[in-house]
């Protein structure tokens, strides 16, 4: 994922907003490169609120120019950015509704060009497929991580379940392959994150 964010700030001389696998209205992985100032007043103004980039790329999957998106901006968010140095900007959106990625780039000197909305709207879905969460884990290995994640050692949460200690190793073990976690701990972070605890 990392070669794909050098690729696309080298796309976005003024930097690039990355919402990943949106999944009630907070991504699953986010990243901007925007100035730290934008950030600071958009956010402080409750922006992704009001944003008609956000509005767009949730209810249509495609690329555009910012310039080209026809919804109304009552609250002059795009204007407000322009005197951010985000004067031109294209905005990506990827994915099911009930999992959307939406990528925002900007520049000050230009437009961007046809080849370059390709280029972002290749680099949106490889973003989106890198991220994709996993979701496949069996009842079985989500219980084993919740017993964990509630403090129970390995014997009391074999207990628990009713199995042996050995079982319930060997179900952690499968989780931590399935998420590809190295540790117990990282796999129950990643769980959280995709929203499967």
């Amino acid at each position: 994922m990392t070669e794909l964010l050098d690729q696309l700030d080298q796309l976005a001389p003024m930097g690039y907003n990355v919402g990943l696998h949106i999944r009630f209205a907070t991504p699953l992985i986010y990243r901007s490169s925007y100035p730290e100032d934008w950030l600071e007043h958009y956010n402080t103004h409750s922006y992704y609120l009001r944003d008609p980039l956000v509005f767009w790329g949730v209810g249509v999957e495609g690329t555009t120019r910012w310039s080209s998106i026809p919804l109304p901006d009552p609250f002059g968010v795009l204007k407000k950015a322009a005197t951010f140095g985000l004067t031109y900007g294209a905005v990506s959106s990827y994915g099911p509704i009930t999992s959307r990625s939406i990528v925002g780039v900007s520049r000050s000197d230009r437009e961007f060009t046809d080849g370059e909305l390709s280029t972002l709207r290749e680099l949106t879905i490889q973003l989106h497929v890198a991220a994709k969460p996993q979701s496949d884990l069996t009842k079985a290995q989500i219980e084993a991580l919740r017993c964990v994640a509630n403090g129970d050692r390995h014997t009391a949460a074999a207990d628990k379940l009713g199995i042996t200690e050995s079982a319930f190793k060997a179900r952690l073990q499968s989780a931590r392959i399935r998420l590809e976690a190295r540790t117990t701990s990282e796999a129950i972070r990643k769980a959280r994150e995709y929203r499967l605890l």
